[in-house]
């Protein structure tokens, strides 16, 4: 059962998000939530010592502070810092960190690259009222970076401590 929570919650909430700021430029507060609540029952029933712990805490917590700065001055929405940090708190102060931020940099890159193209050629006119491109067409709107973020979480996570030590308990049984 905890194999199955750690192989289902954290990719469910990486694709709702994703798809949420797709369809309405935001990403739910329940998605974090989630997210830590989940850390939080789930990694101590691993046998996750507490200095590992602490420092997944530790890797949200830089994550919330360097995000809310980048919230306050305007430069990404609310839902993208919570859940930026809700995911630093799965994966920890380790290299699957810096690959998360790496991939979602770069799918953001391409995304926003992507939607300018969009929205300054002809097809915008024609699929703006579109439900699942209507966002993309606007340009009173920003970009929605959940799209890169979820991306990026569910290229970062197959490799997690929490996926490794699920994956060595199914090996072994």
């Amino acid at each position: 059962m905890l194999e199955a929570a750690i192989f289902v919650v954290f990719p469910f909430c990486m694709l709702f998000a994703a798809v949420s700021d797709m369809l309405s430029m935001t990403i739910a507060n329940r998605v974090a939530i989630v997210l830590v609540a989940t850390f939080a029952i789930v990694a101590p029933l691993t046998g996750m010592d507490w200095i590992d712990f602490g420092w997944h805490l530790a890797a949200g917590g830089v994550v919330l502070l360097v995000t809310f700065a980048l919230f306050a001055l305007g430069g990404m929405g609310g839902g993208d810092a919570k859940l930026m940090s809700a995911t630093a708190l799965f994966l920890g102060f380790n290299i699957h960190l810096i690959e998360y931020l790496v991939v979602s940099a770069f799918l953001g890159g391409v995304l926003t690259v992507a939607i300018l193209a969009y929205r300054n050629s002809a097809l915008s006119v024609f699929t703006s009222r579109n439900m699942f491109l209507r966002h993309f067409a606007d340009d009173a709107v920003g970009i929605p970076y959940g799209i890169a973020l979820g991306l990026g979480g569910l290229v970062a996570y197959p490799a997690s401590p929490l996926v490794v030590w699920a994956l060595e308990r199914l090996a072994a049984s």
